[in-house]
């Protein structure tokens, strides 16, 4: 009993006087109180808010920076992997420029090499174009052979073409003009007239001699017919008359007598006979057309004079020098100088061209 009536007295201690709770319900229906009271509240509610935000934020920023570190590890990874490739395309490219500048030299080796191949060939043609051209010009010159000399330059500019080189051009104009040139000259038959003199110096030694002429013989006339004794004696006499007719012949000469040699004699006479014919090619060859007529010209006087003019092999010697010495074999035939200086100035730009 004590007991509760202790409690009831602490209880009415708590609690306030019904004047004190007056006063502070007063004190708090007061418009002052009632909006700091709001006030509180707000703040209050703001600050749950704001913790709320502020919790979310470090929970979204937490998210954030796992996400940061997991990118992070996965460029650290990449990074690596990509070193480790730039590493490996950094040696190969090493690989790759020393192989460049290895097959660079290679270039600059082979370069070379063509180059001193080309000026090589070059050199080579321009020597056998050269060595063509001073054949023609000594064929010209020496033999006077219109033709070998035409061979040799159409050969020069043959090669000429077949190294198709730009620059061998100029070359080639002048040997075309050349070549026109030779091609416009009247053509004389030299072998021919050589063959023919060849013929004629291979006959001298069987050519008979004037002197060595036998009288020609008459002709046979038919056996006489059977007579009668009235014209028995008038055949005798025609057949004594013939004998006595072959006993002496007399023949008419329409020239002076031909002398008496002595063997040693013609065969001097053969040689020298034969040495102007001989005379008479070189002649031919080297285009002299006044000593080609005066040397035919002398054969042929020793041919009336010393040898027999009615035997057949005579007679076609004598033709056949009556037909050279009409032969037309003098001509001025070009001495290709305009060719040889081409092929000098050629050559001595392009030593220019080497020197610089």
């Amino acid at each position: 009993m004590n007991t509760t009536l202790t409690n009831e007295g602490e209880g009415a201690l708590l609690q306030p006087p019904p004047s004190r709770r007056r006063r502070l319900w007063s004190a708090l229906a007061h418009p002052a109180v009632v909006i700091a009271i709001l006030a509180l509240a707000l703040l209050g509610w703001q600050w749950f808010e704001t913790r709320v935000r502020l919790d979310r934020l470090q929970e979204e920023l937490a998210r954030r920076l796992a996400q940061s570190e997991a990118m992070a590890n996965d460029s650290r990874l990449l990074g690596k992997q990509n070193q480790d490739l730039l590493q490996s395309l950094t040696a190969k490219v090493g690989v790759l420029e020393a192989k460049l500048a290895e097959s660079q030299s290679q270039q600059a080796a082979l370069e070379a090499m063509y180059q001193e191949l080309t000026r090589s060939r070059d050199e080579r043609v321009l020597a056998e174009v050269e060595q063509a051209v001073n054949l023609a010009a000594q064929q010209l010159q020496l033999a006077g052979n219109v033709e070998a000399a035409l061979i040799a330059l159409q050969g020069a500019d043959a090669r000429l073409a077949r190294a198709d080189r730009a620059q061998f051009l100029p070359l080639r104009k002048v040997l075309a003009r050349d070549i026109e040139r030779l091609k416009a000259l009247p053509m004389a038959d030299v072998p021919g007239i050589a063959l023919r003199l060849e013929g004629v110096i291979n006959a001298v030694d069987a050519l008979p001699l004037a002197f060595e002429a036998k009288p020609r013989p008459e002709p046979a006339k038919p056996a006489p017919r059977h007579v009668t004794d009235a014209g028995f004696w008038t055949a005798l006499g025609e057949e004594l008359w013939s004998e006595l007719k072959q006993l002496i012949r007399i023949e008419r000469m329409d020239r002076p007598d031909p002398g008496l040699l002595s063997p040693s004699n013609v065969f001097f006479l053969r040689e020298n006979l034969k040495l102007r014919l001989i005379n008479a090619r070189l002649a031919l060859l080297q285009r002299d057309g006044k000593m080609f007529r005066e040397d035919i010209r002398q054969a042929r006087a020793w041919l009336d004079r010393y040898f027999d003019p009615r035997s057949r092999s005579v007679a076609d010697a004598i033709a056949t020098l009556d037909q050279l010495e009409a032969a037309q074999v003098a001509l001025e035939l070009p001495a290709l100088e305009d060719s040889l200086t081409a092929l000098r100035n050629f050559k001595l730009a392009r030593e220019k061209g080497s020197g610089r």
